[in-house]
């Protein structure tokens, strides 16, 4: 059953109860109510002109309200010599359609790659994927010469068709090899010409995959990737990046506000719900991280001189605290299946930039673990009834250092 949020109905939760401890380990203890019209479809234009609530006291969510501006504020409402650590990932065009021999249409969403040309994906209809099913997959647009060649980069003019006929759609083929038991999805080998990784044939291939709750979108793939993304190989947008223009960069340089970038490449286990009851048994699939060793060293001069880490998503966090899962934030290029909720000892951030996020997810409990699990949901609320726009096009929240109490675990 849901738990359904009334407004005003706010509670002190610095003094952690066994009832709300119980709560915090129960996924039922992370649902709320949304109404489906503040699901954001489209993302605000300009970028930075979308809506930004502010918790910057520990009352705010139990006796305060929050403050509410607009991102372009940014600048004003953080320090000279605080530091924004930002997530460079690059959503790849990773949803692909095509159809199994027997004409049947599938789809599959890529993971990862697992070795050369070889990929995990998640795949739709499933009973369609056995092992040693072949795959053709045609591009999205007809009107080139196969594997996406224009007919300049035909050498041999003779092997192009006549005027009067078609030029052939390019096509891609695939064998499924294995099911993967951690995903349900399936190990493809792709059969591309040699010398060719798939990367690089995506872009003809494949769309940015939105998530399933943008129904209606009119976004280009652009709006769908921040200013900053360089690193592609994320199936999801780091969303809290998608309000930073390149101008309100500029002027949180201009105000001494520096930036540093980890990469998380944003994969299933970002977003594939928490399915077991008690969260403290919930497996997170690993996912790809960097932390260079610039990074690292920008964050340790921060704090040196008293700057804040302030954290623009979930992603970003996961990043920093994995990478210091030994203690000490150290450069680390590897996979992290770090799973954060309330309990968690933060080792490096002090604050976070971030969106709005869906009932019974990881991120929500993340954000839980930072300021407490029944003060985010009365913020929740406060927000819904203020008319904030949910989800990956949705408004964001900054939770400042000072609104942080030690004990946040209700």
């Amino acid at each position: 059953m849901k738990q359904k949020l009334v407004q005003g109905n706010l509670k002190d939760t610095s003094r952690p109860q066994a009832k709300d401890f119980a709560l915090d380990c129960s996924v039922a203890g992370y649902d709320y109510e949304l109404p489906p019209e503040l699901i954001a479809q489209n993302p605000a234009v300009p970028r930075d002109s979308s809506r930004l609530l502010v918790v910057d006291s520990p009352t705010t969510g139990i006796e305060a309200a929050s403050l509410h501006h607009i991102f372009h504020d940014l600048p004003g409402l953080l320090r000279s010599g605080d530091l924004l650590v930002m997530n460079n990932t690059r959503v790849i065009p990773a949803r692909l359609y095509g159809h199994k021999s027997t004409g049947a249409k599938i789809q599959v969403l890529l993971l990862e790659e697992r070795q050369y040309n070889c990929w995990l994906a998640l795949v739709k209809p499933g009973k369609s994927f056995k092992q040693g099913t072949k795959i053709v997959f045609e591009a999205r647009q007809a009107g080139t010469g196969d594997w996406g060649l224009g007919i300049g980069d035909l050498e041999d003019s003779s092997l192009l068709p006549s005027p009067q006929s078609p030029i052939p759609s390019p096509k891609l083929t695939a064998t499924v090899l294995e099911t993967d038991a951690a995903t349900g999805g399936r190990l493809l080998q792709f059969d591309v010409p040699e010398g060719k990784p798939l990367m690089q044939l995506l872009d003809v291939f494949g769309e940015v995959p939105l998530p399933p709750y943008i129904t209606t979108s009119s976004a280009a793939d652009e709006q769908y990737q921040t200013v900053y993304a360089k690193q592609p190989g994320a199936i999801a947008a780091p969303t809290a990046g998608l309000h930073f223009t390149p101008e309100l960069l500029q002027k949180l340089r201009d105000r001494k506000i520096n930036q540093a970038f980890v990469t998380l490449h944003v994969g299933v286990g970002t977003f594939r719900p928490v399915e077991v009851e008690d969260v403290t048994t919930h497996l997170m699939h690993e996912e790809w991280i960097e932390v260079p060793a610039t990074t690292v060293e920008q964050i340790r001069a921060t704090k040196a001189a008293g700057g804040r880490i302030i954290a623009v998503g979930t992603t970003a966090v996961r990043a920093l605290e994995g990478a210091a899962q030994s203690g000490n934030l150290q450069p680390f290029c590897g996979k992290t299946d770090l799973f954060i909720y309330p309990g968690y000892q933060w080792r490096v951030v002090d604050g976070l930039i971030t969106n709005f996020h869906l009932p019974r997810s990881s991120l929500l409990m993340l954000v839980s673990a930072l300021i407490g699990r029944q003060r985010l949901l009365n913020i929740y609320n406060e927000a819904i009834a203020s008319g904030y726009r949910f989800y990956s096009f949705g408004d964001a929240m900054l939770i400042l250092p000072e609104a942080i109490t030690v004990l946040s675990q209700a």
